[in-house]
């Protein structure tokens, strides 16, 4: 059912790119997907509400009058929740909770000279919209995900846009909404795809542009998020889901398979990636990939993801190479199943989330770890961050300095500026220097 990738013979001075061509993806054309949504945000841009509106029907097969879910709508999802499921979100929302405000920074000042201050301030973006994905899963981990960071940072004003479900009448699920309910957020707009994120990016009826937009969504989500970006901020574009797993012989085999099924289930396009260097845990693996398949319930997709050109299991030598293939791959989720575990892990580099240990499984940060599950894919762990309460903030610098600190650094400020041909910059200091050199002071 997964093919295999033997690596072992490949030098041991191969280099990170060549492990990622060897290890492949699945295709994610965002470029050709542009065009598709370029004249979709234009159109909201322009028109706005209608606009919103009309791509829904075409895209969603959905007509709605408007696009704002009302607030007694999110109200009812909440009390008609299932008291298992109620419980489950708030102790997933406690759980992020907990580890977002230990990661919360702190406004710094330094004083570079006496008399001179500069101030790292820490500052929450104004306003987020919050993208919660609906197509083949209503994923309502991602509303707990994408709100409670941007809370914990302090963002005053939060929209959350989630797409209309052709077989619930065109709302939005109402589990998605119940997690809204739960997080106190009441702006909700029944809209998905890349219109959903025009309205975030230009604004349309009652939704008001935002600074920020965050969240994971399909191809079409990604493309439009890339051509807005620069008008808004946006924290990633996210491809397929992916997991790798670097195993050694001591990885039960049956949790190994269960893992990758449990992320080839998101999509078809998903990867699931198995490293190591035990040919008998391969055959195992595969014996039970044949055994929990077809009793999985979205089998039909998950038989697609592993046995894609995205999927598969990669003999290496030993740990060590082992840990060079999943440094080049940089997955999205990595788990670590071998011996002493811990200090492998410890090794890594690149990888959105690393999942420590025959039971810590992806699926456990995908809901209640206290971890993030919005991370960086398609390799872009190398240089990129999970979403995080960082992402829902900026910093702001800002500069205190006397004139008795000014006239130490002033002549060299000069120099420099007279240095780059901008004699300009070095007169808005010499001009002050002349009036501390008479005792006059500044604005006197």
């Amino acid at each position: 059912m997964i093919r295999l990738i033997d690596l072992r013979d490949t030098p041991a001075a191969t280099s990170a790119a060549r492990y990622r061509a060897l290890v492949p993806r699945a295709p994610f054309d965002v470029e050709a997907a542009l065009e598709t949504v370029r004249p979709v945000c234009e159109d909201v841009r322009h028109r706005g509400e209608a606009a919103v509106l009309e791509a829904t029907a075409r895209f969603d097969g959905v007509e709605r009058d408007r696009i704002a879910v009302p607030r007694d709508e999110i109200a009812a999802a909440l009390e008609s929740l299932d008291p298992a499921v109620h419980h489950a979100l708030v102790e997933s929302i406690r759980r992020l909770r907990l580890t977002c405000e230990a990661e919360l920074e702190r406004d710094v000042t330094t004083e570079p000279a006496p008399g001179a201050q500069v101030e790292r301030r820490v500052v929450p973006v104004d306003r987020v919209g919050l993208y919660v994905p609906g197509g083949l899963a209503p994923l309502v981990s991602s509303v707990v995900m994408n709100a409670v960071p941007a809370q914990v940072a302090g963002v005053g004003s939060l929209a959350l846009a989630s797409p209309p479900q052709r077989d619930l009448g065109g709302a939005v699920h109402p589990t998605v909404l119940a997690a809204c309910a739960l997080l106190g957020i009441d702006e909700v707009y029944a809209v998905g795809g890349a219109q959903a994120v025009a309205m975030f990016a230009y604004g349309a009826g009652p939704c008001d542009p935002v600074d920020l937009v965050t969240g994971p969504g399909n191809i079409y989500v990604v493309a439009a998020k890339r051509l807005v970006k620069g008008t808004v901020g946006i924290d990633a574009e996210a491809g397929p889901t992916e997991i790798a797993i670097l195993a050694d012989d001591t990885a039960d085999p049956a949790f190994v398979a269960a893992d990758l099924i449990s992320q080839a289930e998101h999509d078809p396009l998903a990867a699931a990636v198995l490293v190591t260097e035990s040919q008998r845990l391969v055959t195992a693996v595969g014996h039970e990939l044949e055994r929990q398949v077809p009793a999985a319930k979205h089998a039909d997709r998950i038989r697609t993801s592993l046995t894609s050109e995205q999927s598969g299991a990669v003999l290496v030598r030993d740990v060590d190479q082992g840990l060079d293939v999943v440094n080049a791959y940089a997955a999205e989720h990595l788990e670590i199943q071998t011996r002493d575990a811990a200090s492998v892990a410890a090794q890594v580099r690149n990888a959105g989330a690393v999942f420590v240990g025959g039971f810590a499984p992806v699926s456990l940060g995908d809901y209640a770890a206290g971890s993030n599950h919005v991370l960086p894919t398609a390799g872009c762990a190398c240089h990129s961050s999970g979403l995080s309460v960082r992402s829902f903030a900026k910093t702001m610098q800002v500069v205190h300095y006397d004139a008795g600190a000014l006239a130490e650094i002033g002549p060299q400020v000069v120099t420099l500026a007279e240095a780059e041909d901008l004699p300009s910059h070095g007169a808005a200091v010499a001009v002050r220097l002349d009036a501390i050199a008479g005792g006059r002071e500044a604005g006197s």
